[in-house]
């Protein structure tokens, strides 16, 4: 589980993230969507431990991120929208040091790195050097690297960039069979069409606050019979005129208040 309760970062005058308040349920993929500048990174940044909130607490599977950092980071799976790898190293050796980093032994580590390298298509390129790698590979094997501990949780930011449609079917296919299997998943995209197909519930953030929180048919439910798609219903949301009081979210569940091992 995921929790952020009541969530606020800002930069100098700038609020990123204003009192976000939301709970992802175990086994659930959620959607974070809105435009640029909304707050997506921001939120996503201080759920991993990367930026530090000006107030209010983010848990995954109860363990504190501030106050806990190590705990939460042992159930917590990253794809940032921007990863940095080592060009110089294969991409065994990579996924070999993330192995030994997150204290797995060579026998577990060498089982892992070949069910991931099949999962993401990479298997006849783990000794070639991540520099000969395309955009897509890199971004698959990003992947690899984040799912080999078998992650409680998974956040990942804009995960179809730059992925061809094979690469894009394989990664939706792998992030539901995750699901399934009892992985939370949080996602932030701009790929509308994405969030729509595979998520269970959508978010819609702009100018830092929760606009909206649901499924797509409470989406369309909220909106006036002629906004269907994700695309319509999402741009009247953060056309910047619409009325924030009648698109508030639903009421929130009260969150724990103490750690739990969901």
């Amino acid at each position: 589980m995921i929790e952020f309760d009541n969530i606020t970062r800002t930069y100098a005058r700038h609020v990123a993230v204003d009192g976000l308040s939301l709970a992802v349920r175990p086994g659930e993929l959620f959607a974070l969507l809105g435009p640029n500048g909304a707050g997506k990174t921001t939120t996503i940044k201080v759920a991993v431990g990367l930026l530090r909130a000006d107030s209010g607490t983010v848990r995954l599977c109860g363990r504190d991120v501030t106050a806990d950092p190590r705990e939460a980071v042992r159930v917590l799976g990253y794809v940032p929208d921007e990863p940095f790898l080592y060009d110089k190293l294969s991409g065994r050796e990579l996924l070999e040091f993330v192995a030994e980093m997150r204290g797995m032994d060579r026998g577990a580590s060498a089982a892992r790195i070949a069910r991931e390298s099949a999962n993401f298509e990479l298997t006849g390129f783990l000794d070639r050097l991540i520099e000969t790698y395309s955009h897509g590979m890199k971004q698959r094997l990003v992947f690899a690297s984040a799912l080999l501990h078998d992650p409680e949780v998974l956040i990942i930011d804009e995960p179809m960039v730059g992925l061809d449609p094979r690469s894009v079917r394989m990664v939706k296919d792998l992030l539901r069979a995750r699901v399934a299997s009892g992985t939370t998943i949080f996602m932030s995209t701009h790929t509308l069409a994405v969030a729509e197909e595979i998520a269970d519930r959508i978010g819609i953030l702009n100018n830092g606050r929760l606009h909206f929180l649901g499924t797509m048919e409470e989406l369309r439910q909220a909106s006036p019979a002629q906004h269907t798609s994700l695309e319509s219903l999402f741009l009247k949301l953060t056309d910047g005129n619409h009325d924030s009081a009648a698109a508030a979210p639903p009421a929130q569940p009260e969150l724990p208040q103490g750690p739990s091992r969901d």
